[in-house]
């Protein structure tokens, strides 16, 4: 009698830790995992697919890391903390010419011009590309990234020459920047909004040009996931690329207070107004894509704007490094 009982409890316990498996299961299934290379309203689409509920539409939960840089995001895609990648597609490139085989593939663009403002100590109303930096120290984010090779990119264009007539200072984190400027570091620096907002709210300093306006438009930010990933999860990628979507429409057919409302509860500790001016900010540079769906001249034009930096030589396969088939 007393081993029937064991018995029967065994298969109970079995039948206990089955269901707990099927529900962890399905609920892994309906989870993705983003990684995203900073938080800003830089990014708003996203944070409007969040908060308007896009991504439950599809049924569909994101649990949000904060990568703070584009090459810990790409490392958390590698190593398997993040499934998706939110960061500049140069993450993947270097990636691909490595000779990875599990390589991040682009999924999606969100937007198509470099977010970053220039911050000077004084106040410059009449604030020229062609001599502001002469004989200066520019704080421009970790070679290599996208931020740093479009100021370059700015910066060439307006006749600089790094360490001959400028200086770009690529020693300090990104998501450093702003607390070295403060400490004394560099005459300018770039940052991403609302950072760049608050940081002249402040008083710490003035807020005198745009990056992206000057370098024009690249793939900036884009979406990426490892092949092994995409091939597993088809449908799922296809569900999360439409709140996006969702979210890219929200923006481009609402006021900047409108989409401010719509991303407030991602930035708890940003005033309305902070997020409104940031928001109208990026719209006025025409930051936001309207179509994700990242056309290859763009891509080359940003290997072009790579390969100028020094940073690499050999080119990457639109074809196998960029699929656009899971947006609708």
């Amino acid at each position: 009698m007393k081993r029937k009982f064991v018995v029967i409890m065994l298969i109970i316990s079995m039948v206990c830790l089955c269901v707990c498996f099927s529900a962890c299961s399905e609920e892994n299934e309906n989870v993705i995992r983003l990684n995203e290379v900073t938080h800003s309203v830089f990014y708003a689409p996203l944070y409007v697919a969040i908060n308007q509920g896009y991504f439950a539409e599809q049924g569909l939960k994101i649990e949000l890391t904060n990568g703070g840089g584009a090459d810990k995001t790409m490392t958390a895609v590698l190593s398997g903390q993040a499934d998706i990648g939110f960061c500049g597609p140069e993450a993947s490139i270097y990636v691909f010419n490595e000779g990875k085989k599990d390589y991040p593939i682009v999924i999606g663009q969100l937007t198509k011009r470099d977010g970053s403002f220039v911050i000077a100590r004084s106040e410059m109303r009449d604030f020229d590309w062609e001599t502001a930096f002469i004989g200066k120290e520019i704080i421009g984010g970790r070679k290599g990234g996208v931020p740093a090779m479009a100021l370059e990119y700015a910066l060439k264009q307006n006749g600089y020459v790094d360490g001959v007539n400028t200086r770009i200072n690529y020693d300090v984190q990104y998501d450093l920047i702003s607390a070295a400027f403060d400490g004394g570091t560099g005459d300018y620096c770039t940052m991403f909004e609302p950072a760049a907002t608050n940081f002249a709210l402040a008083g710490k300093g003035y807020v005198v040009a745009s990056v992206g306006e000057e370098a024009g438009d690249i793939p900036y930010t884009c979406f990426c996931a490892e092949k092994s990933y995409l091939k597993k999860n088809p449908e799922k990628v296809k569900k999360f690329l439409a709140a996006i979507q969702k979210g890219v429409d929200f923006v481009s057919t609402h006021t900047a207070a409108e989409v401010a409302q719509a991303v407030a509860p991602s930035f708890a500790d940003t005033s309305l107004s902070v997020l409104t001016s940031a928001i109208a900010n990026y719209m006025r540079i025409g930051a936001y894509v309207d179509d994700m769906k990242l056309k290859q001249e763009d891509f080359e034009h940003l290997q072009d704007i790579i390969i100028s930096a020094g940073v690499m030589s050999k080119r990457a396969d639109y074809s196998k490094l960029v699929d656009n088939s899971f947006l609708g």
